[in-house]
């Protein structure tokens, strides 16, 4: 029985409907729902970086430092000393952090070695606190130089 409808009359269809009609507002909710999830993926994996093509830049390397050589198969060498798994170069690491002064760490990787060995490298100085971590590159060509 309705609320609107006459209590003598039994026909419902003459009156008002007291409930809402949820049916419509679900349908547009999952359609957004289904827009959100389908473009928050592609905007956020299609950042633009513009990468500098020369970041290095000749500095005074007479001071105090150590390097970390990482070759094109992932093997780890300190300064010319080779280190069998990232364990190792981690205890030769840590033996060199607690030097005062703490010398800097420059990493040299070849072009073509692994990324997750460098990485590697980088947490371990990080957790032994280097506070100067520098990664060696090659200056691109004076002929290649754009003006």
């Amino acid at each position: 029985m309705n609320i609107y409808s006459d209590p003598g009359n039994s026909d419902d269809d003459d009156g008002w409907m007291a409930e809402i009609n949820t049916t419509p507002m679900v349908d547009v909710m999952l359609v957004l729902l289904i827009i959100f999830l389908l473009t928050i993926p592609a905007v956020s994996a299609t950042v633009n970086v513009n990468l500098p093509i020369e970041s290095s830049q000749w500095r005074d390397t007479s001071g105090n430092y150590v390097v970390v050589s990482v070759d094109r198969v992932g093997n780890l060498y300190l300064n010319d000393r080779f280190a069998p798994d990232i364990q190792a170069l981690s205890t030769l690491i840590g033996d060199i952090a607690n030097r005062s002064p703490q010398p800097e760490l420059h990493i040299r990787a070849d072009a073509n070695a692994p990324y997750a060995y460098v990485g590697q490298v980088i947490d371990t100085a990080q957790g032994y606190g280097f506070t100067t971590v520098s990664l060696i590159t090659e200056p691109v060509p004076q002929a290649d130089v754009p003006r």
